[in-house]
């Protein structure tokens, strides 16, 4: 059963990793990104990777949340939705991808990696997540939220008509009020 939940999820993620780069929109490639991150998440989690598992989830979704957010704040297309390619340059990245790719997988190979000193901990998720985060951890938990919060306020707060508000063409003129 395991093995089925963790195929699944590597198809899920590897297909909307690519759906990034084929969808024709901001917003749906940001929302694709999201579930590829979410599945690799899972992943961990069934790794028994906990704690890198939900930091994983909850980062990259709040991330995602808060990019959304920004694009249909700066762009010149509300949300994304008009077609666009997110491929620019495509043989310089197919080229610069390859070459990471080779480089990485040399390094990977070829390294003398060393050998383990001591023993596994008994709860590694446990180990890691108080290497990062010590006892801060709830303290960032309920940062985020605050963080998040004070975005959307401050959007709401810094536009006070909507998205489609139209100008006034005597306020262009300085006879508003006349």
């Amino acid at each position: 059963m395991t093995l089925a939940v963790f195929i699944v999820l590597a198809v899920i993620a590897i297909a909307s990793g690519v759906a990034v780069f084929v969808v024709d929109s901001m917003a749906r490639a940001t929302f694709a990104l999201a579930a590829s991150f979410v599945a690799v998440g899972g992943e961990l989690i069934l790794l028994t990777l906990d704690y890198l598992g939900v930091v994983t989830i909850l980062m990259m979704v709040m991330e995602m949340a808060i990019m959304v957010v920004f694009m249909v704040m700066f762009m010149m297309n509300p949300a994304g939705l008009m077609p666009m390619s997110m491929l620019h340059n495509k043989r310089g990245a197919l080229v610069i991808a390859a070459g990471t790719f080779v480089l990485l997988g040399a390094g990977a190979v070829l390294v003398p990696w060393p050998a383990r000193r001591g023993v596994v901990p008994a709860d590694p998720t446990r180990m890691i997540g108080e290497a990062i985060m010590g006892p801060q951890m709830p303290v960032m938990v309920g940062i985020s939220a605050v963080l998040f919060a004070t975005i959307v306020s401050a959007l709401v707060l810094a536009v006070p008509h909507g998205r489609y508000h139209q100008t006034d063409d005597r306020a262009d003129r300085g006879e508003a009020g006349r």
